[in-house]
């Protein structure tokens, strides 16, 4: 249930609190007050869209607060809409998002607007109150149904995309095949342009590169003395009294280690220096192959991997085109196999729907019947569609027959604003029951009633109120005394700006506002009378 909000330049509201309790909580006030902009604070902490214009003029963001009970856990919400349009989530002071919000907030509150019975004269609509009512029942099956039916569109889809391109397959074949054979006979390897742009620059500098190393090795072995042999007399040198210090002995040691490094490096440089021949044939060969693959990366990638990828994707179609009947033998069985067990699975969620309609048309009738329908008739309707769809194979429509006499219609033709508040009620106190949410918020659930239908729905309001907090916005008096707990919503000004206020109302109150709802602005002792008369017949 929800216990408090507190909320803070939303709207026309600067600054108010509200403490709610179990039972039927009445919220009243003149039109124009700003009751509904109380339930739009609450449908903001409970996840609904932010929108900058709700932020009260002048001020930098709006805040909601809410605190309530789930199921034994406290909860926290906090909604912060800032005049840029920025909005943040806090889930017991946790950042969250919006849909992590709403997740959780779906199963504290249900909110029924003014305007949402409308939703009644929508047939799709039917379908949702049908699984909303036993989701026990339905949830498993619709989530098989919604499983096996995108399996069924894959292969569908996958089938018809095969089919296309059979006119294609001759042409793309042999188009496949020329890329195929020309990547192949290339012999590509990984790494292969890299190794031949480096044996080209090789053989295109030989002539200076022999030269440098020539001059190089002539340094260290062929010079009057040579480096190596000068280096060779040093190490003597150092090495004749080496025992006299241990620097003496390191700086021996080292360039002894550099002797032997550059009796190495000479031997490489000589092998190297007889090795280097230049080859104008060999150099042609490589720069053909380099232009060769140059030109293929041209065509399939820019380097040779992606051309070996290229490859390998035109040889996985060209096997498909290949196996073409196979795979569309294979699909075939597949899209059978997968419609089979949809139309299955539709025809058991079928029976699902038309036993919870059967049983939803009985206490929905009862319910009427409370509220004042006394010889209204009710039906269900769930038809086969022609094909399958991801929530099943039935169309769902309410029929009703208002009056004695009066064959069953759809909603939309007989339901007049009054009878429409009354038949959601029903739905809402029976799916409510279903679902277990805690608190059932009305914002005007009575329009278009009065009299006689006014006292029976906030009968029922109590009656629900029994099992659910219920947090009801009203303009009748009827409601109004009905009321565990009574709140009124009013106005004021200071000249500049539009204040509203929310405050708790004593029983004394309580008898007042009932009063103005009976008589008006003007209150007299008979109209208090009168509100004090059908407080006590409310109770």
């Amino acid at each position: 249930m929800i216990s408090h909000i507190s909320i803070n330049n939303f709207a026309i509201i600067e600054n108010t609190e509200v403490d709610f309790e179990e039972g039927l909580n009445v919220i009243t006030g003149e039109t124009g007050a700003g009751k509904s902009i109380v339930v739009e604070a609450i449908s903001l902490a409970l996840g609904s869209r932010a929108d900058s214009s709700s932020v009260r003029t002048g001020a930098d963001k709006a805040v909601v607060q809410l605190a309530g009970d789930l199921h034994g856990d406290e909860i926290v919400i906090t909604r912060e809409v800032s005049a840029s349009g920025k909005n943040l989530c806090r889930l017991n002071g946790e950042i969250v998002t919006l849909a992590k919000l709403n997740e959780t907030c779906r199963k504290l509150a249900d909110i029924h607007g003014q305007y949402d019975n409308q939703s009644l004269l929508d047939p799709d609509y039917h379908l949702v109150l049908i699984d909303s009512y036993r989701k026990d029942k339905t949830d498993p099956t619709r989530l098989k149904v919604s499983r096996v039916f995108n399996t069924f569109s894959r292969c569908r889809s996958e089938l018809a995309s095969l089919l296309s391109m059979e006119k294609e397959n001759a042409r793309r074949k042999d188009f496949y095949r020329f890329e195929l054979d020309e990547i192949d006979g290339a012999n590509l390897r990984a790494g292969e342009d890299e190794e031949l742009e480096e044996r080209i620059s090789l053989l295109q500098n030989s002539e200076k590169i022999f030269e440098n190393i020539e001059k190089s090795y002539g340094l260290l072995t062929e010079a009057t003395p040579s480096l190596i042999d000068g280096i060779g007399s040093c190490q003597k040198a150092l090495e004749e009294i080496s025992s006299y210090s241990r620097d003496l002995e390191n700086l021996s040691d080292d360039l002894g280690d550099i002797y032997y490094r550059l009796q190495d490096i000479s031997r490489s440089l000589g092998a190297l220096r007889d090795s280097i021949t230049f080859s104008p044939a060999e150099l042609d060969s490589l720069i053909s192959r380099l232009n060769q693959i140059d030109n293929l990366k041209k065509k399939y990638g820019s380097s040779i991997e992606e051309i070996l990828a290229y490859r390998d994707d035109i040889a996985s179609k060209l096997e498909k085109i290949d196996n073409y009947d196979e795979e569309k033998l294979s699909l075939e069985k597949r899209l059978a196999a997968s419609k089979k067990e949809l139309l299955s699975a539709c025809s058991v969620l079928t029976g699902i729907r038309k036993e919870i309609a059967g049983d939803l048309e009985n206490k929905i009738s009862a319910e009427l019947c409370d509220l004042n329908f006394k010889d209204a008739k009710i039906e269900i309707k769930v038809e086969p569609l022609p094909t399958p769809t991801e929530e099943g194979m039935d169309k769902v429509e309410i029929l009703i027959s208002a009056n004695r006499g009066e064959p069953l219609k759809p909603l939309y033709k007989i339901a007049s604003g009054g009878e429409m508040s009354r038949i959601m009620l029903a739905f809402k106190n029976i799916i409510s029951s279903s679902d277990m949410i805690p608190t059932l918020i009305f914002d005007e659930i009575d329009n278009g009633i009065s009299g006689v239908t006014a006292s029976i729905v906030a009968k029922k309001l109590r009656e629900i109120s029994q099992k659910h907090q219920i947090i009801c916005i009203t303009h009748l008096p009827q409601i109004a005394a009905a009321g565990d707990r009574n709140y009124r919503i009013y106005k004021d000004s200071d000249g500049e700006k539009t204040f509203t206020h929310v405050e708790k109302l004593s029983d004394e109150e309580k008898i007042s506002e009932v009063a103005r709802l009976l008589g008006g602005t003007t209150i007299t002792d008979t109209t208090l009378a009168s509100a004090r008369e059908l407080i006590a017949g409310s109770l």
